[in-house]
Order: structure tokens, then C-alpha cells, then sequence
């Protein structure tokens, strides 16, 4: 263990980081995707410091898998955006880089000072941008090059103990940032660490904050927790400390009314943890239909509704409707949540008749030119494309024999004349009076 020195306010020498070598931490190289590294040597070559950031150096250490890799540096963004040509600056008013390998997109932030509490944009020092990071597990530095991890706020310890603090002080890390509340009950669930007694009465006494975020990073945050693969926990971390009326106010009034709605929503999140773990890249529409199935459920009686033959159209119409305003705030993608409705109500004994199906069943009953059957043969046994030339060659000849028929009476009214048309041989022409 090593320590990092620097001076007080009357210049006195005094400890202010401890640094963790590879010894201690344990984490491979071989684990850090290698464009995050090209990053960090091409800034250290052009004389600036840079470290691995947050959730990243968090996932490191647990033995996770991170996601992300994002960057943290003392060059500002316009000398990164100088540095890297595939890179473009966001923001306005807090500015990043990303930094584009391909489809990866590495974010790449400017150290900042905390002068004017975390939510400032002023640039600053290490010191002062580890002072601005919400919890101590994501407060940790990780130098690849050095193989060292600068630990500033004892986020380590708190990682090996699973303990969530605050670095923040507590009266205003959420009332400068409200999201961080649902960020802390995510960490809690996903490392089990414990929240303290304060800490959690601190979130459910705050939980209305929420109402003052806007619907696209409430999207944002819900969209994280379906895809964690552990939406189970994170919802029931919610629904103890009243952040879920906030995150999804129909879904909670649902499951506060019915204790065997809840229990039913709760085996549907663990479903869709499953699928999430299981199929990671499964389709926004497939994880939507376990938020949305006993809301679904519960709004008509499904089997009278199929036995009155009412229109699919209608139904999904009518649902789509009541769904679209189930999920509010969230606002997922439009054709996702078409998708997850059909899924559902087709779950529910409602039959849509699927695109191309008047040609499926023709071609099953054999009826129409070249229908072929399963074995790729057509309905008079011949194989399947030679069906499909021979209706196209005896059409062409069909249609070349009706134009030989339609050229031969063209003649024939040209060369014969008609019953009743005159003929200027048989008459003498009349001489001039």
C-alpha cells in the first residue's frame, strides 16, 4: 500500500490518497478493452494525466464485467477533440468527449472543481473532481499504465465491507442531483451493499425530488434497471423507499392496491432478469411485455373478449391506448411497446392474423399456380422452382399466342372487306357536272 502526499492550507505536508498496486486489487490488464488504453497513452503522450473512472473500476474490482469505460482527464475538451479526430464534443453547458472506436464510444470528461457544490462546471483538480463523485464506490481512480488504483475517500474498504456512503454531504447530494437517489438504491442491489439507516430514510423523506426530473432521464434510468438483470431487486429497493410512484406511478398504485398483483409483478421481473441474463441482446419489445402483462391481464375478462370474436385491431387498438399511458413517464420506443403489447394480448388468447397469410394458406391448400407444400414441391408433385418456370413460361406463351390472334383479324379486316363498307373499284367514278 502506498500513500499520496500534498499540502494543507498552511502548507503542511499531509496524506490524501491511499494506492492500491496490483498485489492489492487484483486486476488484470487483459480485462481493460484496448481502445480504452489507446486512450489513456495517447493523453499521457501528450502530456496529460488520465485515469479509468467510476462503475467501471468498481466492476473491476467485484470481479464484474464492465460495460462502460469512461475516462477522466486534465486536458480540457477542446485539446481531447484536438488529439483525437474521431472524437466530437456534447453538451452544452457541462461539456464531454466522446471518443469513437467503431460502435464503442468512449466518454472522456475534464477533471472539475467543486467550488459551486458537485453540480458546477468549472475544471479543477483530481482532488477537488473525486469530492464531486456521488458515492465512495464509484470514487476510485484506476491508472492502467502504473497498474495503481488512487483511492481519495476510502472507496475500497467500503467496496470490500459493502457499504454505500455518500460523498456528498447528505442534506444536499440529492437535492442537486434527485436521480442519485435511484442510483443508490441500483448499487445497493446490484453489490449488495448496505445502505445505512440515515441514508435510506435520507431517499424515502426526498423521494418526491423525482418529480422535478425530466421524462427522457426517468426513460433513461428505468431502461437501465430493465436491462441490469437485476430489475427484481432494484424495483423492490424502490418500492421500499417510494421512488417507484415516482418511476412508475401506475404500475406502484397497482401493486400497493393488490398484494397479489405485486407478488404476480415481482415472478414477471424475475422472468425478465432471467431473459436479460440469458439473451442480453434480446429486443427492448421482449423485456416490456413482463412490466406490462398483469396490467394487461386485469383490464378485461380476455376469454369473453375472444369468444365475441371482437376485431384483434380493436382490441390491440384499445390496449395499446391504456398501455401507452401504464408506462408514463417512461416513453420507450414506439414500435417496442407496440411489439410488447401484441406479444401480450397474443399471450392472452388474442389471434392477429400475421403479413403474408393469405399466401401461406394458399399456398398450404395448394390452390393458385405453382403452390408448393412444406418439401418444396408443388401441389402436382413437381419441385418447386421448375413449377414456378413452367406457370411462367405457359403464361408468356399464352400471352403470345392472343397477339398472334389479334395480329391475324387485324389482317383480315385490312385485306376483306366489310358487308356493308364501299369499295371505290366496283363504283365508276363521276365525272365533274
Amino acid at each position: 500500500m502506498l500513500f499520496r502526499y500534498g499540502t494543507d492550507s498552511r502548507g503542511k505536508l499531509v496524506k490524501k490518497a491511499v494506492v492500491y498496486t496490483k498485489s492489492e486489487h487484483l486486476i488484470s490488464i487483459d480485462r481493460i478493452d484496448p481502445d480504452a488504453l489507446q486512450i489513456i497513452n495517447r493523453l499521457r503522450d501528450a502530456g496529460f494525466t488520465a485515469y479509468i473512472v467510476g462503475g467501471a473500476v468498481r466492476d473491476l474490482i467485484v470481479g464484474n464485467t464492465p460495460k462502460d469505460f469512461d475516462i477522466v482527464t486534465d486536458a480540457t475538451p477542446s485539446r481531447i477533440k484536438r488529439i483525437f479526430r474521431n472524437s466530437r464534443i456534447i453538451g452544452r453547458r457541462f461539456r464531454l468527449v466522446h471518443v469513437v472506436f467503431g460502435t464503442k464510444i468512449f466518454e472522456v470528461s475534464t477533471f472539475r472543481s467543486n467550488a459551486e457544490g458537485s453540480v458546477g462546471n468549472d475544471f479543477g483538480t483530481i482532488e477537488q473532481d473525486v469530492m464531486r463523485r456521488d458515492f465512495t464506490l464509484n470514487a476510485l481512480y484506476y491508472d492502467p499504465i502504473q497498474e495503481q488504483i488512487i483511492d481519495y475517500v476510502g472507496g475500497m474498504r467500503d467496496i470490500k465491507k459493502h457499504v454505500l456512503r455518500p460523498v456528498i454531504p447528505m442534506e444536499s447530494i440529492f437535492v442537486e442531483d434527485p436521480v442519485r437517489m435511484l442510483r443508490a438504491i441500483k448499487y445497493s442491489a446490484t453489490t449488495h451493499a448496505r445502505m445505512s439507516f440515515a441514508l435510506r430514510h435520507k431517499i424515502r423523506n426526498s423521494a418526491a425530488l423525482l418529480g422535478q426530473v425530466s421524462p427522457s432521464r426517468l426513460t433513461e434510468e428505468m431502461l437501465k434497471i430493465i436491462n441490469s438483470g437485476h430489475s427484481a431487486e432494484i424495483i423492490s429497493e424502490a418500492l421500499d423507499t417510494d421512488l417507484y410512484m415516482y418511476l412508475q406511478p401506475a404500475a406502484a398504485a397497482m401493486i400497493y392496491e393488490k398484494k397479489d398483483v405485486e407478488q404476480s409483478y415481482m415472478e414477471n421481473l424475475i422472468k425478465l432478469d432471467d431473459l436479460s441474463k440469458n439473451h442480453p441482446d434480446v429486443r427492448l419489445g421482449k423485456k416490456l411485455y413482463f412490466l406490462l402483462y398483469d396490467f394487461v391481464a386485469s383490464l378485461t375478462d380476455w376469454k369473453k373478449e375472444v369468444l365475441e370474436t371482437v376485431p384483434a385491431s380493436e382490441l390491440y387498438a384499445r390496449t395499446w391506448k391504456e398501455c401507452r399511458n401504464f408506462v408514463l413517464p417512461m416513453n420507450p420506443q414506439r414500435r417496442e411497446l407496440e411489439f410488447a403489447v401484441k406479444d401480450v394480448l397474443t399471450n392472452l388468447g388474442v389471434s392477429f392474423r400475421q403479413p403474408g397469410s393469405k399466401k401461406q394458406a394458399k399456398a398450404e391448400n395448394g390452390t393458385g399456380a405453382g403452390s408448393a407444400n412444406a418439401n418444396g414441391t408443388s401441389a402436382n408433385g413437381e419441385p418447386r422452382k421448375k413449377a414456378k418456370k413452367k406457370s411462367k413460361n405457359k403464361k408468356k406463351k399464352n400471352a403470345v399466342e392472343d397477339k398472334a390472334k389479334e395480329n391475324a383479324e387485324i389482317k383480315k379486316l385490312v385485306k376483306e372487306p366489310q358487308p356493308n363498307s364501299i369499295s371505290l373499284k366496283d363504283e365508276p367514278m363521276q365525272a365533274n357536272a
